[in-house]
């Protein structure tokens, strides 16, 4: 890896005392930036509201924080969040206008600074056993090139001739101060619905998940979906991510004053499918899950099991409206 590029998982440092993205050290342990920026957090009234990490604990959004030098959020981080969240308050025309690679940052961001707040504490929880901490060789793996992508934040980076994401915009039918965020840190996938959009992206599937369901978005991603629609969609994402069983890899060539990076081909040497075979009783719990608000269980979603329940499309294949959706159970 060049010189100038970081990788904070080559010693495994993940303390408050070095800048996340770049490694440079910090005049302070203070010195820190907000995981979920401030200005989602107060348009939303997240301050005083918690969510759950992978050890089933809970934190405060509020309290996740990420150490980075002053210059990098002046430079790099909070230009960005500027321009996001012009964006995001206009709402699903304003979106589709940014930059996907922007998208993509802005979510890169903070979804790796829930993986470090998470490693932080893992790293204390063993080192208070007295055992030392240790993580996969796939889960290193994808969060070291999660971070190497973010460093096009700060660095001359390209990607020749791919995108390292998957992401999916939707115009959707929100309910007014409406937020909905999932993430799933193992396939790297994060989804908001706020506003009158839906946001989810794949971060390290080098546009898999997308040619995936090309067929299912051509025809909807012109229609303003339903909240229950678009968690359909979601369930279908989150699943496929799952499925999806390779470990991008890439070549890092530096170019002048540029760093090309060039993706390997997933099917690489293997005669294996990308994707593992879709089980519906497995997609049927997943959207169990997207769908707890509007009270279905899994025996109602599975109950035919070569067709499981949708409002999306009929059996026959037709496209079902909006306005044949059902209210969000009491």
């Amino acid at each position: 890896m060049p010189a100038n590029l970081y990788n904070p998982f080559e010693r495994f440092s993940f303390s408050n005392r070095n800048c996340f993205l770049t490694g440079q050290p910090l005049t302070s342990e203070e010195e820190k930036i907000q995981v979920f920026p401030t200005w989602l957090m107060t348009r939303y009234h997240l301050e005083d509201k918690v969510i759950k990490l992978l050890d089933e604990s809970y934190t405060g959004y509020k309290d996740l924080k990420l150490p980075c030098s002053s210059a990098v959020n002046e430079q790099y981080i909070a230009p960005l969040e500027s321009e996001i969240e012009t964006a995001f308050l206009a709402g699903y025309d304003a979106v589709k206008e940014l930059e996907p690679l922007k998208l993509f940052q802005w979510a890169g961001k903070l979804l790796y600074g829930i993986i470090f707040n998470e490693l932080q504490a893992g790293i204390r929880q063993q080192h208070a056993q007295g055992e030392s901490f240790h993580l996969s060789e796939g889960l290193k793996h994808k969060f070291s090139h999660l971070h190497l992508m973010l460093q096009s934040l700060n660095q001359p980076i390209e990607f020749d001739g791919f995108s390292p994401y998957s992401l999916f915009l939707f115009k959707v039918d929100n309910p007014e101060n409406e937020f909905s965020y999932r993430d799933e840190i193992n396939t790297l996938t994060f989804s908001l619905r706020i506003q009158n959009f839906g946001l989810v992206i794949c971060l390290q599937d080098n546009g898999a998940n997308r040619r995936y369901h090309q067929e299912l978005i051509s025809k909807i991603e012109h229609d303003t979906l339903h909240p229950i629609q678009f968690e359909e969609v979601c369930a279908k994402i989150f699943y496929s991510a799952f499925l999806f069983n390779r470990l991008p890899e890439y070549e890092i060539m530096p170019i002048g004053e540029e760093i090309f990076i060039e993706a390997n081909a997933l099917r690489g040497t293997s005669g294996r499918p990308v994707f593992d075979d879709w089980q519906n009783k497995t997609y049927g719990q997943v959207l169990e899950n997207f769908w707890k608000r509007w009270g279905f269980i899994l025996l109602e979603i599975i109950k035919d099991p070569e067709n499981p329940m949708s409002f999306l499309f009929t059996k026959d294949g037709y496209k079902i409206g909006a306005e044949a959706c059902p209210p969000e159970r009491q």
